[in-house]
């Protein structure tokens, strides 16, 4: 018996046009990308890097353990024997293009080797660039050491 008076009375498209009314003259928020930035959360993940220690040494041990817990399998890592008969690996990369950016190989890693850093303005213009190679992910953890560093500090109460 209700409903046909809701029909009839349009009570639904009332209510829609009330709030798109309300709301017709309410101030606009635009922020202007380039030039301003929105605040991102402090475990934001993007972009990869591999660390080092403070003796130069890379902290990758090639565990494997980040290559198995990638749901996305778009690590893929080779390991071989260094000099001084420690395991290191040969080979590190990351298909970004097949990353989901869930941050379970940070996790997984037993020393902090691999991080996923709060650079997120990053593109590609050639084809192969979604690689991210042992050599680039090292250049980047190097560039952004004490950033990365501490962001860890900041974050370790939490782990």
């Amino acid at each position: 018996m209700l409903y046909p008076l809701k029909t009839f009375l349009m009570t639904e498209l009332v209510q829609g046009l009330r709030l798109t009314l309300k709301n017709l003259f309410v101030r606009k928020v635009t922020i202007k990308y380039p030039e301003e930035k929105t605040p991102k959360s402090p475990r934001f993940r993007g972009l990869h890097a591999l660390r080092r220690y403070p003796n130069g040494q890379e902290r990758c041990i090639a565990c494997k353990l980040c290559e198995a817990v990638c749901p996305a399998l778009a690590i893929t890592i080779e390991s071989d024997v260094g000099p001084d008969g420690t395991r290191r690996t040969s080979r590190y990369d990351i298909d970004l293009f097949k990353c989901i950016y869930c941050g379970f190989c940070e996790e997984a890693c037993p020393v902090d080797a691999i991080v996923e850093t709060d650079i997120h303005e990053f593109h590609m213009e050639t084809r192969g660039e979604n690689i991210m190679s042992k050599d680039k992910l090292l250049a980047v953890g190097d560039k952004y050491e004490k950033t990365i560093a501490a962001e860890k500090a900041a974050d370790a109460a939490y782990r």
